[in-house]
């Protein structure tokens, strides 16, 4: 039988770690990620008076509030973002708020070892030799899963913000700065 003091004990010492791993996911957005982990203790609560707390209830908890990202970003539709912007958010210390939403939004879209390999180094922030360690996996390995899924990420994205393609930007261009010179 479950008693109060375990689920509050079990609260005090995962609530920190689940709300930090929730609010990178969301871009930072504190309420987004309150409503989000409520969610997801909602689900312990129903789940843990049959099944007992779980050997590791933070590990049971981040399995669930990912699965709960997973079910928030597959029902709404982000404001574009330009796939480009994956190469600049690879390469940035601090990923803006909308940039995150938007990534999490498309990575609730790739395949579950995809998402999880991005969201390792990305959101975990941990290296491709941590990842190859924690996975069994070489490291070109990873570094080859990671440009793949990185493709897929970018290909999603673009569905949602279509890139204008090369020739048509430049007969746009043309045609302004032939209207410019043509002008009296």
């Amino acid at each position: 039988m479950l008693n109060e003091q375990q689920i509050v004990e079990t609260y005090r010492l995962t609530i920190q770690p689940l709300y930090r791993y929730v609010s990178r996911r969301v871009g930072g957005d504190s309420g987004l990620a309150e409503d989000l982990v409520q969610e997801t203790w909602m689900r312990a609560l129903d789940a843990w008076p049959s099944r007992g707390v779980p050997d590791e209830p933070l590990a049971w908890l981040t399995r669930v509030a990912h699965n709960t990202l997973v079910s928030h970003f597959r029902r709404v539709r982000p404001v574009g973002l330009d796939p480009d912007a994956i190469d600049r958010v690879a390469a940035a210390d601090v990923v803006e708020n909308d940039a995150a939403r938007v990534v999490s939004w498309a990575l609730a879209r790739l395949r579950r070892s995809h998402a999880e390999l991005l969201e390792a180094q990305y959101f975990d922030e941990k290296s491709v030799a941590e990842i190859a360690r924690e996975r069994k996996m070489s490291e070109r390995a990873v570094e080859g899963r990671l440009r793949r899924a990185r493709a897929k990420l970018k290909k999603i994205l673009e569905r949602v913000h279509p890139r204008r393609a090369p020739a048509r930007d430049r007969a746009h261009r043309e045609r302004i700065e032939h209207a410019r010179h043509t002008r009296p």
